[in-house]
């Protein structure tokens, strides 16, 4: 059985992440700008609000299951690298490469390129200047407003992050704070201030406008392509096990902040979409509105479905508030996607750092600077997400790796079951809740989803894997690099 190096023995990195910083950065890694747009689309592959609960509620489940799980793993292995650590312990380095190389490549990068893009559009709704047409580049990889306002995000966050894990984790607190408070003015807006009787109507009036068409087999692809929203709306959710050893108490918080953050997110993601609910008919629908009717009745006529942009969020504060509805959700959704982004870039620079120190990426990527930080992979990570950014093409990349982030998770809560057999007597601080239903009900549910892909999503799950797969041969490579420069030495040595 490999040793796993103590904290002391493999890295500088310095405990200083308690229970609640912990589960900021779960909470606040997960709620970036999905919540306030996917709602839309999830309403038009499902067609009714009880669809759109339903999808929400199942990808909840999936999501808290995931985190149980991770929960004892992270108990258990708490090393810097998180779910590369707990890979590479299960199957072998190879697996845990391939999903450091994708994380870096894309899922980490893109979704902070993403996160970032969305900041500044939603910036634009006040500044102009941070508008989406290219002032100059090459087809899709250009400069623009928006674009520059996304690098400058990922800059600054990169070089407060450069200067030590306790001023990203005072980012993180106050911005996950902040973003909490505002999921709960939309939920109490909503819900209780300010619902629209009409839209309650439209949506609870009767069990046929609750269910739509009701249930078929039909819906069952329908779903499968809705729940993406859902759950990558809820994604990130695992990013705080990258930062496993600069916990203070990693044995016992990591896997309390999992569960509280994952919880908590949860409900509020349902709760703001029964405001939605509660502020306009899921679909589109007849309105007696005269054509000179005001912009707020034409909001409420094209429903959640219609929504301009997908932007849900904007047309529901828009009913309560006005005109001036869409600048107070841009700056709710500016507040979430920045320290969305500060999550993701804290914790995502770690994984690298940990292939780093076995041995299969770039030497400089483990080295830290004066703040006991990754200097190195933070910027490694900044660089190549601001060129995802400047390139457009971040989104479709996120699409292509659904496939495989999808594997990775089953994967990662499948190495539950293995290290239960082969190490049955290692210290199990945590015990994943539920073992063995709940671990093997994601599993399972997990797997129905990448099928549904296959099927009602090619274009986008093969490349996915592709680009997963791409990291095999680079591994190898390292690999045979490492061991030929420890013979060298060896040789040296005699």
């Amino acid at each position: 059985m490999r040793k796993i190096k103590t904290l002391m023995e493999s890295n500088g990195l310095k405990p200083g992440l308690t229970l609640f910083d912990s589960a900021t950065i779960v909470a606040g890694s997960m709620i970036g700008s999905g919540i306030f747009i996917v709602s839309a689309d999830i309403v038009r592959q499902m067609g009714s609000p009880a669809g759109l609960l339903m999808v929400w509620l199942v990808s909840g489940l999936m999501t808290i299951a995931g985190a149980l799980a991770y929960g004892e793993l992270a108990a258990m292995m708490p090393h810097a690298g998180g779910q590369y650590v707990f890979l590479r312990e299960a199957y072998g380095g190879v697996w845990a490469f391939s999903f450091g190389w994708t994380l870096l490549l894309v899922i980490q990068t893109g979704t902070i390129a993403a996160v970032a893009v969305a900041f500044a559009r939603f910036g634009g709704v006040m500044w102009p200047v941070l508008g989406s047409h290219v002032w100059f580049g090459y087809g899709s990889f250009g400069l623009s407003g928006e674009r520059l306002g996304a690098i400058v995000v990922i800059a600054v966050l990169t070089a407060v992050n450069l200067r030590g894990l306790n001023m990203g984790r005072l980012v993180q607190n106050t911005f996950t704070t902040a973003k909490v408070l505002s999921l709960i003015l939309i939920i109490v807006l909503g819900c209780v201030i300010a619902p629209n009787l009409e839209a309650l109507r439209a949506n609870f009036g009767s069990l046929h406008a609750f269910t739509g068409n009701g249930w078929s087999p039909a819906l069952i692809p329908a779903f499968g392509a809705a729940m993406v929203g859902g759950l990558f709306s809820a994604d990130a959710w695992a990013t705080v096990t990258f930062t496993a050893s600069e916990v203070k108490d990693p044995r016992r918080d990591l896997p309390r902040a999992l569960a509280l953050g994952t919880g908590i997110v949860i409900l509020l993601y349902i709760l703001t979409n029964v405001s939605y609910l509660f502020e306009l008919p899921a679909v589109s629908i007849a309105t007696n509105a005269p054509a000179g009717a005001g912009a707020g009745a034409r909001v409420f006529a094209h429903g959640i479905a219609g929504a301009e942009s997908d932007r849900v969020a904007a047309a529901a504060m828009r009913m309560v508030w006005g005109g001036a509805g869409a600048t107070i959700t841009a700056i709710l959704v500016m507040v979430s996607t920045f320290g969305c982004a500060n999550g993701l870039i804290l914790t995502g620079a770690r994984v690298i750092y940990a292939m780093a120190h076995d041995g299969v990426f770039f030497a400089s990527a483990g080295r830290l600077n004066r703040a006991a930080v990754p200097s190195a992979a933070l910027i490694m990570q900044g660089v190549w997400a601001a060129i995802l950014a400047l390139s457009g093409t971040y989104s479709e990349l996120l699409d292509y790796v659904i496939f495989a982030q999808l594997l990775f998770y089953v994967l990662a809560v499948g190495a539950v079951f293995v290290l239960r057999v082969r190490r049955p007597d290692a210290p199990r601080p945590y015990r994943a809740w539920g073992y063995p239903y709940v671990p093997a009900a994601y599993i399972v549910a997990a797997l129905a989803l990448m099928v549904d892909l296959l099927l009602v999503k090619p274009a986008y799950t093969w490349p996915g894997l592709l680009i997963a797969l791409s990291g095999v041969p680079v591994y190898l490579w390292r690999v045979r690099q490492r061991d030929a420069a420890a013979t060298a030495r060896r040789r040296a040595a005699s």
